[in-house]
């Protein structure tokens, strides 16, 4: 419950948490669990710093939301930036970019966040907590989708992304940022349906699982989505087509490079392309209208760049999929 004093309206005050809110983790409905790891980056770098630039940018969030009302009401709370995380990121980059890298000591860094990540998640599920992991790189949810899987057996994973990540063992490195998803559709059996969507980069092996999955991976291409709205589509008819896809309890696993890049030039790979903000919110707001469940959600790899503008989009981006993961909740 929020203290009396408690103006949304006003300025966040200092020493608050994210999005300027007075909410410990045992209070809060909503804990953001921040991994800061990116070890495994293939080009731009900077994800690990991810976290902390949401953070402080989401004091800049006015909390109240036109379209899901007040979410922060019910809790929002984000854990420390942790300590071992941030040491495992520094020594395990290390190995990765040196001339020879060493590829089995990264994996088993990758091994001990996947843990880690594991254990937090399922702690706050078993809690009745909405779990959300903010990294970091594509890499991190791992963890976090597996204890889903297990709560919520049967489950779907809405996959926003400008890439398809199925690449198996990407540069060697068993849990790539390129490889999340081949390592969550071979290796967690709870996963029913991956569904993605923004998809614009992609490799023959990762096309060929796509077509090879029995439609258990739904691919809505990028080229596809912008061909369609060319002919007049809606978005909306576009927008319940790639939620029709998805069973009901949804788990979000959102790249913000999924996004034009104008709204993230940080990121590390970024392409040309993808969802405008509205249609990556009308996503959203087919979820609601087909009364499906937002059953946990992350964000991964928002990387502050020369200005504050990823972090910003990034924290809004967060507070929207807060916002309608509650609104699916009720």
């Amino acid at each position: 419950m929020l203290p009396h004093q408690f103006d949304p309206d006003a300025a966040a005050g200092e020493g608050s948490g994210i999005y300027g809110l007075p909410f410990t983790p045992e209070e809060s409905r909503v804990v953001v669990v921040p991994v800061p790891y990116e070890a495994t980056t293939s080009y731009g770098g900077g994800t690990s710093r991810g976290p902390e630039a949401v953070l402080e940018a989401s004091k800049q969030v006015d909390l109240f939301d036109h379209e899901t009302g007040r979410p922060f009401e019910a809790g929002i709370a984000m854990l420390d930036v942790p300590e071992n995380i941030v040491r495992w990121n520094r020594e395990a980059k290390k190995l990765a970019h040196q001339k020879r890298p060493a590829v089995a000591k990264v994996n088993a860094y990758g091994d001990r966040v996947n843990a880690w990540v594991y254990k937090q998640t399922r702690a706050l599920l078993d809690a009745n907590k909405i779990a959300v992991t903010l990294g970091g790189d594509h890499s991190v949810p791992f963890g976090a989708i597996r204890a889903h899987a297990e709560k919520y057996p049967g489950l779907g994973i809405l996959h926003l992304d400008a890439h398809a990540d199925l690449r198996d063992a990407y540069e060697g490195f068993t849990w790539s940022h390129a490889s999340i998803f081949h390592n969550v559709m071979t290796k967690i059996d709870g996963v029913a349906k991956l569904v993605q969507f923004g998809v614009r980069d992609l490799g023959q092996s990762e096309r060929a699982m796509i077509d090879g999955s029995n439609g258990r991976i739904v691919t809505f291409y990028d080229p596809d989505l912008a061909t369609r709205k060319e002919q007049g589509v809606p978005f909306a008819k576009i927008a319940d087509e790639i939620v029709a896809a998805l069973p009901n309890d949804v788990y979000l696993s959102w790249d913000i490079d999924g996004l034009d890049p104008t709204l993230c030039p940080g990121t590390g790979t970024p392409v040309p392309g993808g969802l405008s903000w509205n249609e990556a919110i009308g996503v959203l707001r087919a979820i609601v209208r087909a009364k499906k469940r937002i059953v946990g959600l992350d964000l991964c790899e928002v990387a502050p760049g020369d200005t504050e503008w990823d972090a910003n989009v990034g924290a809004r981006l967060l507070y929207k999929m807060i916002g309608f993961a509650l609104l699916t909740n009720t």
